[in-house]
């Protein structure tokens, strides 16, 4: 994990709806997911709306997808929730937790998942998501 999302994870002080380590664990799965993928790792933060940690590739973006993998922290009255989002041609979703989202990322179809409260469930499947689309057969598909 980057410095930048390290401090800002300290900084999250007030949790009620309990899914700081979700977000952590989503962020230790991206940064691991990197290697394989030739991606890096940005913490785009702006106060009081959300902070998105954006997996993305470097480069000229033309003709290619920048990202594989966008986690929002979202801000809101009731406590932060977070959405994850992928682009929708690039992950499964067997369970059917996520819902399609038209040109919802980057202007492309996305699959978003959005948590409100902690689930032991969530993360092992939202890794296994993270899998597929950081897979580099997935990444020549899309190209």
């Amino acid at each position: 994990m980057t410095p930048d999302i390290r401090a800002y994870l300290a900084a999250w002080t007030h949790d009620p709806r309990r899914v700081k380590p979700l977000f952590a664990g989503i962020a230790s799965a991206m940064a691991a997911a990197l290697p394989g993928c030739g991606a890096t790792l940005d913490l785009v933060v702006r106060p009081g709306i959300t902070a998105s940690l954006r997996a993305s590739f470097p480069g000229p973006k033309t003709g290619a997808r920048p990202l594989f993998a966008l986690a929002d922290v979202v801000e809101d009255p009731q406590g932060r929730f977070l959405s994850v989002c992928f682009y929708d041609d690039a992950v499964s979703d067997p369970e059917e937790f996520g819902q399609c989202v038209p040109r919802g990322l980057l202007g492309e179809d996305a699959r978003c998942f959005d948590i409100e409260s902690p689930d032991p469930d969530v993360l092992p499947y939202l890794e296994a998501r993270l899998a597929e689309a950081a897979d580099a057969k997935t990444q020549k598909k899309r190209l």
